[in-house]
């Protein structure tokens, strides 16, 4: 079994992970391996906040570890929230207030085009990887559903007819930004 550490304190996201990547891999969270520290995101782009929180974490344990940063890009809104995702209404990283804030500037308009994009970055042997997962689809005029987590109750994927929080956790998995980049991270373990 090979075991990453995931660079993250969201436990949302851990239980996705898992949900994801199966028997074969032992996903540790920081509070299991006995890390408590918020790492930064103070960068302008996924990959860099990516790269910053798989740095750290391998700096402190020398372990092979992963972490991903994602972000909701709506086409009107020219790629806002983008990078800041979570704290887009403030630093409190309440998402209801980011729903609120993300409707209210959609109003009234037409176009509702947006997409979630993912990226993963692995360091492995001490070399890093990055992987890259989007999943295309619309921003709702409500919220719809009370699973998930996120902007959830508000994107529903192209090809489907609910938003992600009125999906299980199965049916979104066939969607998901997320499980695109984990798959690609999976089939890379798995050649090695």
């Amino acid at each position: 079994m090979t075991k990453l550490i995931f660079a993250t304190n969201n436990q949302h996201k851990v239980t996705e992970l898992r949900s994801l990547t199966g028997p074969t891999f032992d996903i540790v969270t920081l509070q299991e391996a006995g890390i408590d520290i918020d790492i930064p995101e103070p960068h302008d782009t996924l990959e860099a906040n990516a790269t910053e929180k798989s740095q750290t974490i391998h700096r402190l344990t020398k372990q092979n570890c992963f972490s991903e940063d994602t972000g909701l890009e709506v086409e009107a809104l020219n790629g806002e929230p983008g990078v800041k995702s979570a704290r887009y209404a403030g630093d409190g990283r309440d998402f209801q207030q980011n729903i609120d804030k993300l409707l209210a500037k959609l109003k009234g308009n037409t176009n509702r085009q947006a997409q979630f994009r993912t990226v993963i970055s692995l360091i492995h042997d001490n070399k890093e990887y990055q992987f890259e997962g989007i999943c295309k689809g619309k921003i709702t005029e409500d919220q719809q559903g009370n699973k998930g987590f996120g902007y959830d109750p508000v994107f529903i994927p192209d090809g489907a007819d609910k938003s992600f929080a009125e999906m299980t956790m199965e049916e979104k998995n066939q969607y998901s930004h997320r499980q695109k980049a984990v798959t690609q991270l999976i089939q890379f373990l798995h050649s090695l």
